[in-house]
């Protein structure tokens, strides 16, 4: 038996040896001198794939096995790469044109199981009630643990008017809830626009998708013409921003929202990894956010855009390409950055097509603002802190830094998370009817908070931005 894995694992050894020398280690030999090849872990790689296939208690194919190999190899890099096979990939093509069906939320994996980054607004697992920092345990009855992530969001995806069960631990509640959601045609509208009083507009991103900019320039427009109840166009006094629970996506998408805010040719961002092509630097310039498209959406814009009053609303939903605007602006001082601390995805991850229509998505670089600061594992920190609530409550979020294998921020050392007394404390568990175990309703001394709803009547924080866009008009005319 051993000789006979032996013979398998010298074959297979040689075999990888062999492929390896020749394509000389691929995209990134090429660009650094080649080491020696490591002969020994390439022979103990070689002596377990020959255990699986001579005594494993099932025959497993050869190639489910090497995809088992290189999905491990990039999961324990960093929670962001990724294998994508045919499906996957289709579907991140998908995604990023705004429409995918699925149940609609942001997920990474923690601890083997898959944590909820952000729920996009509006969708189905919005409407349910996930949460950002959510634990999803199972999937209908199988167990989450051991899944990878690519398998994870394959089982949650699915045809629109099907069913999925969740099964969720949430931080502070004593028994896992469990969420049954209805698949839907994930259609995200990702930006939206309304005038809140005359003279102050307010203009959302939920998402950067491919024509997220050019969606930004047309509603930018749009709230600059507003005509009143008498028809006159009330001039724009002040604009908030609302790049809340914003989990990010593309990068031209991002350049393109700043662009609409800075000076032409402003730094927006900059990149830096090992490669050459990892050392860049993005403005705002139609080379930099036109990606396809011949027609510049940022010429005609009003030019009252770019010195508008500012604020923008951001707290830890906000990742990637939305803290990537954030601290361009607040760099840039073109506005009042207002709410809580982001979530602080500050990685570029490129997506290199692989063949059989398969996929890599790698970390290749960290994102700095203007000024050089990395948003990596710390985020951008608001101008002015104001919290959901207006009694101060703090909304215990997950982000970047309480993922696995973070990468860590370069520029500077962040100290250790504190464990938080408000997570140690004990909380009532509650059952799915919003009751407690007893059968009776939740203490009637407690007061209850009305359900938050962005850009409604109770959102404090838009609120907040709305007092301090006034005052800054009182200033003004003084």
């Amino acid at each position: 038996m051993r000789s006979k894995l032996q013979q398998v694992g010298l074959v297979f050894v040689g075999l990888v040896a062999g492929i390896l020398i020749s394509i000389q280690f691929s995209a990134v030999a090429q660009k650094e001198a080649s080491g020696p090849l490591p002969i020994e872990e390439l022979r103990t790689f070689a002596d377990v794939f020959g255990a699986i296939k001579q005594g494993y208690v099932e025959p497993v194919e050869d190639k489910k096995l090497i995809t088992y190999a290189i999905s491990g190899m990039l999961s324990n890099l960093d929670p962001h790469s990724a294998y994508l096979d045919a499906e996957a990939f289709k579907d991140l093509q998908v995604s990023t044109q705004g429409e995918f069906g699925g149940l609609g939320i942001e997920v990474g994996m923690e601890d083997g199981f898959v944590k909820v980054v952000s729920p996009i607004e509006d969708t189905p697992a919005d409407h349910a009630g996930i949460k950002a920092g959510d634990l999803i345990i199972k999937l209908d009855d199988t167990p989450v643990k051991g899944m990878t992530l690519a398998d994870a969001v394959k089982k949650m995806r699915g045809k629109p008017k099907t069913s999925i069960k969740l099964t969720v631990a949430r931080k502070g509640e004593a028994q896992p809830l469990e969420f049954v959601i209805m698949r839907d045609k994930i259609k995200v509208q990702s930006v939206k626009s309304k005038i809140v009083e005359p003279g102050y507009g307010y203009l959302r991103v939920t998402q950067f998708q491919e024509e997220t900019a050019a969606d930004v320039a047309r509603h930018i427009d749009k709230l600059f013409k507003e005509k009143d109840k008498d028809g006159k166009v009330e001039p724009i006094k002040g604009l908030v921003l609302d790049l809340r629970n914003d989990p990010g996506g593309l990068l031209h998408g991002a350049i393109g929202v700043a662009a609409a805010f800075l000076p032409q040719n402003a730094l927006v961002v900059s990149t830096d990894g090992r490669t050459e092509d990892a050392k860049r630097k993005y403005t705002a310039s139609s080379e930099d956010y036109l990606r396809g498209s011949k027609d510049d959406f940022l010429k005609n814009l009003p030019a009252a855009a770019k010195t508008v009053p500012l604020v923008i609303l951001v707290n830890g939903g906000s990742a990637s390409a939305s803290e990537i605007v954030a601290g361009a602006l607040q760099d840039h001082k073109r506005g009042v950055i207002m709410g809580t601390q982001t979530f602080g995805k500050g990685s570029v991850q490129t997506v290199i097509p692989l063949s059989n229509n398969t996929a890599v998505k790698l970390t290749t670089a960290r994102y700095y603002t203007p000024n050089g600061r990395s948003i990596q594992a710390k985020g951008i920190e608001p101008d002015v802190v104001v919290e959901e609530t207006a009694n101060g409550e703090k909304h215990d979020r997950l982000r970047e830094a309480d993922l696995e294998r973070h990468l860590d921020n370069d520029k500077e050392k962040l100290p250790p998370k504190e464990a938080k007394e408000a997570d140690k404390a004990p909380v009532k568990p509650q059952s799915k009817n919003g009751k407690s175990k007893g059968g009776k309703d939740d203490d009637e001394d407690v007061v209850k908070q009305p359900p938050f709803e962005i850009a409604s009547k109770n959102d404090y924080q838009l609120s907040q931005a709305m007092n301090l866009l006034k005052a800054w008009q009182v200033i003004k005319a003084k």
